[in-house]
């Protein structure tokens, strides 16, 4: 059994291919070409123009920041793994570092809640969790993988 919004990798019945998978040091200048280059595909898609300008765009960038400052540490010499999947219902971003992973729901803090505004950290899982239709978190051999689901319209 996994802790609370952990999940292992999932299947679908659909058709997948993979549109687009990169290996990227833990450095936080890479996290912008990635991005442009997700969002690039993204339009290709049955995905709305906010999806493709707003939700896909901030929701990797956060993922990928995360990845390369808290799992990585920042260690240029450990990798993150991007990798985009397209299925018939869904575009599923995949992100996944060499850090030892966390709980999913015990690091996502409502930023807009009053002990919480003066804060500086902990938007991330937050903006995630909204922009997305799915934020899950598993380990995948020596890999913490944070997926982000969007659902095509």
């Amino acid at each position: 059994m996994t802790p609370a919004g952990e999940t292992g990798p999932q299947r679908h019945d659909d058709h997948e291919r993979v549109a687009f998978e990169r290996l990227i040091p833990s450095d936080i200048r890479e996290i912008e070409p990635i991005v442009e280059q997700v969002t690039r595909e993204c339009r290709g898609l049955a995905l709305t123009a906010r999806q493709c300008a707003l939700n896909v765009p901030v929701a990797l960038t956060e993922a990928l920041s995360n990845a390369i400052l808290r799992g990585n540490r920042g260690v240029r010499e450990k990798h993150v793994r991007v990798r985009a999947v397209v299925s018939d219902h869904a575009l599923v971003l995949e992100v996944a570092d060499e850090g030892t992973g966390f709980d999913l729901d015990a690091c996502t803090i409502d930023p807009t809640s009053p002990g919480n505004l003066e804060r500086e950290d902990g938007r991330g899982l937050f903006l995630m969790r909204s922009l997305m239709d799915r934020v899950e978190r598993y380990a995948d051999h020596a890999h913490n993988v944070v997926r982000l689901t969007l659902n095509r319209s």
